[in-house]
């Protein structure tokens, strides 16, 4: 089978993307409901997999945030390719990223805290717009400047940088090494440096120290769309390296949870491995599907959301979706009664959401950054 063209679009990215912002628009309050209908434990084990641990350990819910940032990643040479090609330096794309990363971060602090003028004390400046960004730009910017070994490079060198970092030291008072949110070194040095207010007072998921291994997840991306846009190799035999490098990357991650338990909140090394090698896996198989058989009509509804993800993550911010639901579906939600309408206000949630991308993608409207 020939290989996929460099200069081919990949649809599964933004298939991909919108599969993953699914679940942030609400997807998973089908199955809360679900679960708490009809009671079922196998229902309940699946909602419980859409909520987050408060500390150590991996649910699937965790995946949603790092996979968005792992397609920044595969965006990236695509994108980078395009303006290449139109003649644009490597000092003009390294002021382009550093705007858009930058953007990111405003953005974020602006969904955080709204526009009204906040003293800083009261201002939370972590956010996951702000992660995205500054991850975003760093591995952008290791991509500029140097090759494919000089990113693997660093990719492992931040990983194996971050767990010395939180290996050796703590908080005063604490024992090096100490993983507790009070003890460990990352949250301690965020209260130190970081302005304003952390989310959780001592600890904010998003803080800046825990945002070195998070430029591993974007470089991560970055590996995978080399591969995908310059690999030599058949489309088929591209997928199969991309899921067989996703298992490994689990195994590995199984393996330094031992010493380096996976925890979300402080973006572990263990955890970007785990988070990267489901991503590689979600990847491999959206790509085959999608962009190798070419089966695409099922994803559309994906496609949507993935091409105007950042606009519908803000679109809370500035739209009421619970009084537009309850506004535009009052006889449906009365139709169907408890405690089955529960399950009806998710979904016509999701309707009203998705309706309003579609109207923009008609009218050609998306939000680029």
């Amino acid at each position: 089978m020939a290989s996929i063209s460099p200069t081919q679009r990949l649809y599964s990215l933004d298939a991909l993307r919108g599969f993953d912002m699914f679940w942030i628009m609400g997807g998973e309050e089908i199955f809360h409901a679900l679960a708490k209908i009809t009671g079922s434990p196998a229902m309940e084990a699946i909602a419980h997999q859409f909520t987050h641990p408060n500390w150590h350990g991996f649910r699937l819910y965790d995946l949603i945030f790092p996979l968005f940032l792992f397609l920044a990643g595969v965006a990236t040479p695509y994108s980078m390719a395009k303006e290449l090609e139109k003649g644009k330096t490597r000092e003009e794309l390294l002021r382009k990223v550093i705007k858009r990363g930058l953007i990111l971060v405003v953005l974020g602090v602006i969904h955080n805290n709204g526009l009204d003028l906040k003293p800083i004390s009261e201002i939370r400046f972590g956010s996951v717009l702000g992660r995205i960004g500054l991850a975003y730009m760093f591995a952008n910017i290791i991509f500029l400047y140097t090759k494919q070994r000089g990113q693997i490079i660093w990719f492992c060198s931040l990983l194996l940088g971050y767990w010395f970092l939180i290996l050796f030291n703590s908080a005063p008072g604490f024992p090096a090494g100490d993983l507790t949110m009070e003890g460990n070194f990352a949250s301690y040095l965020d209260r130190l440096i970081m302005p304003g207010r952390l989310y959780l007072g001592i600890h904010d998921p998003e803080g800046l120290v825990s945002t070195i291994p998070a430029i591993g997840t974007a470089l991560l991306g970055i590996y995978a769309g080399n591969l995908l846009k310059y690999g030599t190799q058949t489309a088929e035999r591209k997928v199969l390296q991309l899921f067989l490098m996703g298992v490994v990357s689990i195994v590995l991650a199984q393996l330094w949870n031992l010493v380096f338990p996976i925890n979300k909140n402080l973006w572990t090394s263990s955890f970007v491995l785990q988070v990267g090698g489901l991503s590689l896996i979600l990847l491999s198989l959206f790509y085959y599907i999608i962009d190798v058989k070419g089966i695409k009509r099922w994803a559309f509804f994906f496609t949507i959301i993935g091409m105007n993800s950042i606009l519908i993550y803000m679109s809370g911010d500035f739209i009421n979706w619970d009084y537009t639901t309850r506004a535009i579906f009052p006889w449906l939600l009365q139709l169907v009664g408890e405690p089955w309408n529960l399950l009806a206000y998710a979904i016509c949630y999701l309707v009203v959401e998705w309706m309003f991308l579609y109207f923009l993608y008609k009218k050609n409207v998306f939000l680029r950054v």
